[in-house]
């Protein structure tokens, strides 16, 4: 089955992609849903349609060294700037920094589309993913973003950590929260724009969490769950690369749904394991 994907080229580049989203997606997801911060992910996904938009946009009028993928992830890191900017201003509601840059996004992404000439195959790839849309350079790119990803967070796992589950501690014991914060977010931005390729813009968001959701059910501890959260994102993406390929439809939608069957699944045995318990305790 895995031996188309190592003897063409665009299939290899795309199934090596694959892997490394499978890492850093859930990876940082793991953080972002311990933060309760999970809808970033879909704010953030919006503003990459814009930048993708606004770059095919750009090649409706042969402007061509701004590509797609670039002009994503270059929306994706202002987005999620704005989002930190506007968090400071609503220091109160935060959460409001959300839906403004999703709404920004939304409204973008049809400005764009529209001067663009619609939708368009490119498009579609970039909403729901393809096997086959991951060149040698794109490639690259997201090898240095997803190597830059693991060093960030290696380096600075402590002060996520602790900012994860209590601000007010990180605070006073003198980590810089709001750079911390900023750097967290870009980060995620950087997740985003590397994933799409794969994924599809639209369901990103999904393999940063639902790994992550089927994780907690079983993990003791916060690591065990970054790390079964990284496992359960690799079998996602392998099974839905390879059946999304053979089935020829996009890989976005079977990743995310091999997602939500490794949930359920996590959910039931989590549930015959307490009640095993409870039958053996009765006894």
């Amino acid at each position: 089955m895995l031996a188309d994907f190592f003897q063409y080229d665009f299939l290899r580049y795309t199934f090596l992609t694959g892997i490394l989203i499978g890492i850093i997606a859930p990876l940082l997801g793991t953080f972002i849903v311990v933060r309760r911060l999970s809808l970033i992910a879909d704010a953030l996904s919006h503003v990459t349609l814009a930048g993708i938009a606004f770059g095919l946009m750009l090649e409706k009028f042969a402007i061509t060294f701004f590509t797609p993928l670039y002009s994503g992830m270059f929306f994706s890191v202002i987005g999620s700037v704005l989002i930190e900017k506007l968090r400071s201003v609503y220091k109160t509601y935060q959460e409001l920094a959300i839906p403004i840059i999703m709404s920004g996004g939304v409204g973008l992404s049809v400005i764009f589309i529209s001067v663009a000439d619609g939708f368009n195959t490119d498009l579609f790839n970039y909403l729901f993913g393809s096997v086959s849309a991951v060149s040698q350079n794109d490639f690259y790119s997201i090898l240095g973003i997803s190597i830059f990803i693991i060093l960030v967070v290696t380096l600075f796992y402590k002060e996520l950590f602790t900012l994860s589950f209590d601000e007010e501690h990180a605070t006073v014991s003198g980590i810089h929260t709001r750079g911390i914060h900023m750097l967290f977010t870009i980060l995620t931005a950087l997740v985003i724009a590397a994933s799409i390729r794969i994924v599809g813009v639209l369901l990103v968001s999904a393999l940063m969490t639902l790994p992550v959701a089927a994780s907690m059910r079983i993990a003791k501890g916060f690591k065990q769950m970054m790390f079964l959260s990284v496992v359960f994102g690799e079998i996602a993406v392998i099974i839905g690369l390879i059946s999304g390929y053979y089935l020829d439809i996009p890989p976005g939608g079977t990743i995310v749904m091999v997602a939500i069957l490794i949930l359920l699944l996590s959910i039931g045995i989590k549930r015959f394991t307490l009640t095993s318990k409870k039958v053996r305790e009765a006894e």
